[in-house]
């Protein structure tokens, strides 16, 4: 089964800052935590304009939530954790969940 994180980041101060820092910096930090599956992000559209949609989401997968666990006390896992506040002005929502798929037949 698979075990994912998903961070939620709100909207930057300052987005381009943000883009480039995330994508030269955070990623390669996050892409060497131990355990590590895929990793994907993605920038959602609200269905409903009077709710706003995150300004990035990222989706880290794991194994299982014990391989989450170790990862994040592992000492990458802590210097990528870290370096989260140094560009998440917008604030960054953190929540996890064990993967079910649902087939669809057609």
């Amino acid at each position: 089964m698979v075990h994912r994180l998903v961070v939620s980041y709100g909207q930057p101060e300052d987005p381009a800052q943000f883009d480039a820092y995330y994508r030269d910096t955070h990623t390669p930090l996050a892409v060497q935590m131990p355990g590590l599956v895929r990793l994907t992000t993605g920038r959602p559209q609200s269905m409903d304009p009077s709710q706003p949609a995150p300004y990035l989401v990222a989706e880290l997968d794991f194994d299982s939530e014990q391989a989450m666990g170790a990862a994040f006390a592992s000492d990458q896992g802590k210097v990528t954790a870290r370096d989260v506040p140094k560009f998440a002005s917008g604030g960054a929502t953190m929540t996890h969940y064990e993967v079910t798929e649902v087939h669809v037949s057609r």
